[in-house]
């Protein structure tokens, strides 16, 4: 039999070795794993969790906004040509034939819907609508930027190329907490902080999210300029332009 203290060390370096292992095992498995985009994310998202508005469809189709104007035209019936507006409580007028919802639809829906209600008084009615007035696609730039407002969405356009069109941002702006406002439906905005100082810093720009109409980029304040007003006059000049002294 081994002697008391031969097992007691034995028991021992067994202790430390599982110990070891244990850390070893935890120090293989990270403590925190950033979720990764959805497999239909578009490119300009990066890690991190995302909702369902920011990893949507980047080009949805159109659809009708009231005020909104169409032109429709029938192959087989010239006269019943017409152009009509969607109202504010969502219809369009017809020529002939009850009103028609269109409110929300996509171009392809509302001619679905006035060749529906035009069945009832015309054999297999053939047409075609075209958009002749709408709501240009715009997002809103707010906050610490050179020229603050609405700007349209002409082409592919990400956050630091509509931060550019705003102007940039003036020297006031906390340009590491950009905010993304971006509303899911009528009634919830989701929202998503960005670093652009990093982002440029480090010249990669694959969180540079692309803007979506209606999106509104806010540039916070940042705590120097906060804080600036409550200091007297002098001793902001006493900083600033210390060779008068």
């Amino acid at each position: 039999m081994k002697p008391l203290w031969t097992q007691l060390g034995i028991a021992t370096l067994s202790l430390a070795a599982f110990s070891l292992a244990a850390w070893a095992q935890e120090e293989r498995v990270p403590t925190a794993v950033p979720a990764q985009p959805s497999a239909d994310a578009k490119s300009g998202t990066g890690g991190g969790a995302w909702g369902p508005a920011l990893t949507g469809q980047r080009r949805p189709l159109y659809r009708l906004c009231s005020n909104d104007s169409i032109e429709i035209d029938f192959t087989f019936s010239p006269e019943m040509n017409q152009t009509v507006s969607v109202q504010p409580d969502g219809y369009i007028n017809l020529r002939g034939v009850p009103q028609v919802y269109a409110e929300g639809l996509t171009v392809a829906e509302t001619e679905q819907a006035i060749r529906a209600a035009y069945s009832a008084v015309l054999n297999d009615p053939e047409l075609a609508i075209v958009l002749k007035d709408f709501d240009r696609p715009s997002f809103t730039a707010s906050g610490q930027v050179s020229h603050p407002g609405k700007y349209e969405l002409r082409s592919a356009t990400t956050v630091a190329e509509g931060l550019a069109i705003a102007g940039g941002w003036n020297g006031q702006a906390k340009h590491s907490q950009v905010v993304l406002f971006r509303h899911v439906s009528d009634q919830l905005v989701e929202a998503r902080l960005l670093d652009m100082k990093a982002m440029l810093k480090r010249r990669q720009l694959g969180e540079d999210l692309f803007l979506k109409p209606g999106d509104f980029i806010y540039v916070p304040q940042n705590t120097i300029s906060k804080i600036q007003r409550y200091f007297p006059t002098s001793m902001m000049s006493l900083y600033t332009t210390p060779a008068q002294f």
